[in-house]
């Protein structure tokens, strides 16, 4: 039997461009990384507001094992059987995270015929997003601590900081850390932590904003810390989101790719939901 990555190698993938067209998405919306994928315009989003609904499948909860496979190959496969009957459908899914990737479950682009491609580039750096949420969650952690230590304006408790830090792999010994050790020039000790990216806020924040304006206001609520009057402070009051936007202009425009039958899929974000969201 065939591993899911001969499978798809075996495959030859359509221009992107071919594949953004059975969505009647024009050549000039497309901002192409390389020959099979691509991201997609806002100007073109917008477009999209005017058009009439289409229907949505929601796949979910679809667990055969205790890993929990079945829902991505399951979602691809109705999406490629919409397509065999002259329907015209798109997938879309949630980018996968390097802490499952090279952990026990391995990626999440599906199995067998039933996957979105190229499924190595999908599974690893794709377009980029996830560093970009990791850099954006990791600059507003630095800006307190910048804070704190040129003066305390908002008068933050070190103690009562809850805005941890992130990187997007499994790495036990970072859950639980001390910080700013080394001397005056480092700031001031306190414990601190990692979680991976897909449980993040930003990451939360990210997949749940319309546009930009929206994202921008989503991110100067979240609470990072609170002061010693606990009071709550937000990161609008550090005044980093303007960067963190910045950092995330282009990770918020959707990615388009294919499944191996060369049927649109739209693969963009990733919270674990209960966790980010929660």
């Amino acid at each position: 039997m065939k591993s899911d990555l001969e499978i798809a190698r075996e495959v030859e993938l359509q221009p992107i461009a071919a594949v953004a067209a059975k969505l009647d998405i024009p050549e000039a919306a497309l901002h192409p990384y390389g020959r099979f994928i691509a991201k997609l315009d806002f100007d073109f989003i917008d477009g999209l507001r005017e058009q009439p609904d289409g229907r949505l499948i929601l796949v979910t909860a679809i667990n055969p094992t205790p890993a929990g496979e079945g829902k991505t190959t399951t979602t691809i496969g109705l999406g490629d059987a919409l397509a065999r009957i002259g329907q015209r459908a798109v997938v879309c899914l949630r980018e996968p995270s390097l802490g499952p990737v090279f952990g026990r479950k391995g990626g999440a682009t599906g199995g067998g015929r039933a996957q979105v491609a190229p499924m190595d580039e999908i599974n690893l750096h794709f377009t980029g997003d996830f560093h970009a949420i990791t850099a954006a969650h990791n600059l507003l952690a630095a800006m307190i601590d910048n804070h704190i230590y040129w003066g305390n304006s908002l008068d933050i408790d070190p103690r009562r900081i809850v805005w941890r830090r992130a990187l997007d792999v499994n790495d036990r010994a970072l859950r639980s850390t001390v910080v700013s050790l080394g001397g005056v020039a480092n700031g001031f000790p306190r414990e601190d932590g990692f979680d991976i990216t897909v449980a993040s806020e930003v990451m939360a924040v990210f997949c749940l904003a319309s546009d930009i304006d929206d994202l921008e206001a989503r991110l100067s609520r979240m609470i990072v810390a609170y002061s010693r009057n606990k009071e709550p402070v937000t990161a609008g009051q550090i005044k980093v989101v303007g960067a963190m936007v910045v950092l995330l202009s282009q990770a918020l425009r959707p990615n388009l790719v294919q499944t191996l039958e060369g049927n649109p899929a739209l693969v963009h974000g990733g919270p674990f939901a209960n966790i980010a969201h929660g």
